[in-house]
């Protein structure tokens, strides 16, 4: 069976000794890092890595250089970048070569498609590895991005801090990567990185006009909603972005109506779902005023503008912002 990407990275700090790697996926980034993995390992003997572009790329030529001992001892490395086209008119000789690698070289195939059904796919699992570069998203993302804090810099985050930096930043790795060095530098030598460090550090004036956004929505005041909304629709944030600031709030309130519908005690349920400080009052009052049962609907208009949001409607995402505004802030 395949492994995802970020399963290897996770618990490989070298490549593996195997004559043939096969990294398939739209998620550049990953395939990078385990590049990378592979020039440190060659650090000594940088000429025994040769990269092809999969449209020049030439089977025999390939092989050849494959079955050709490096003079300089180690492993010899020959990457075809690009290799979908490669491997689409090369198939039965690469099923051959696969079946009986040479072990002193390493065939590594960059795709983009890649079967698992058939026989080259097949083929390579005896021998070497298909690992997974997909692109990551929803708990998996957060994920990624909790392990990367801890292995890499050896800080410790939550799944909440982690949770807003994803909805804040988006799903690009590297844009991630790049907030997460922010954050350590931030931190310094403290070993957790906090929601408060995240709101610090991650969207700059763009973060602090999204929050004053919502505390308007919550407190029912929509013009000045619409307003912070326009200013960062003209800043260049996306529409899916603001609704994952959105989201990320409303989850909590939606996630206390629950529990206080349990326990009958608002404030504590609105504590227990990560509401805290001087949030706490307006929190509790917003709720009080749209009422349990509109506050009760709170999940399933997130899930349902979210999926607009995301293509399941045609109207412009920024009518649909507005329209939400007025629904939760109880004005509609």
């Amino acid at each position: 069976m395949a492994i995802h990407a970020t399963d290897f990275l996770s618990d490989n700090d070298t490549v593996p000794n195997v004559p043939v790697i096969a990294l398939f996926g739209a998620e550049r980034f990953l395939k990078l890092e385990i590049l990378n993995l592979l020039d440190s390992d060659n650090d000594d003997d940088a000429a025994s890595v040769t990269r092809v572009a999969g449209k020049d790329a030439d089977l025999r030529s390939v092989t050849d250089e494959l079955l050709t001992i490096s003079m300089f001892g180690g492993k010899r490395v020959v990457l075809i970048e690009e290799a979908d086209e490669f491997v689409s008119a090369n198939r039965p000789g690469l099923e051959k070569y696969v079946a009986s690698p040479s072990m002193r070289s390493l065939l590594l195939l960059d795709v983009k498609q890649w079967q698992k059904s058939t026989r080259l796919f097949k083929a390579v699992e005896k021998t070497g590895l298909n690992i997974e570069c997909s692109q990551l998203s929803g708990a998996a993302l957060v994920k990624w991005f909790i392990n990367t804090a801890k292995k890499e810099h050896g800080r410790k985050i939550d799944k909440e801090a982690a949770q807003l930096v994803v909805e804040l930043a988006g799903d690009s790795l590297g844009l991630l990567q790049q907030e997460l060095n922010k954050l350590v530098a931030l931190v310094g030598d403290a070993d957790e990185i906090t929601t408060d460090d995240v709101s610090r550090v991650v969207g700059g004036w763009r973060l602090q006009t999204t929050w004053a956004m919502l505390d308007a929505v919550r407190d029912g005041d929509v013009g000045t909603a619409l307003e912070f909304l326009d200013k960062l629709l003209l800043a260049g944030d996306p529409p899916q972005k603001i609704m994952g600031g959105l989201v990320f709030t409303w989850r909590k309130f939606a996630e206390a109506t629950e529990l206080a519908r349990q326990s009958r005690d608002l404030a504590g349920a609105l504590r227990s779902a990560g509401i805290h400080g001087g949030a706490l009052g307006p929190a509790e009052r917003y709720l009080k005023r749209i009422g349990f049962d509109r506050a009760s609907q709170l999940l399933q208009e997130l899930v349902r503008a979210d999926a607009n949001m995301k293509g399941g409607s045609r109207v412009d995402p920024k009518l649909q912002l507005e329209a939400l505004f007025v629904r939760l802030a109880g004005a509609a």
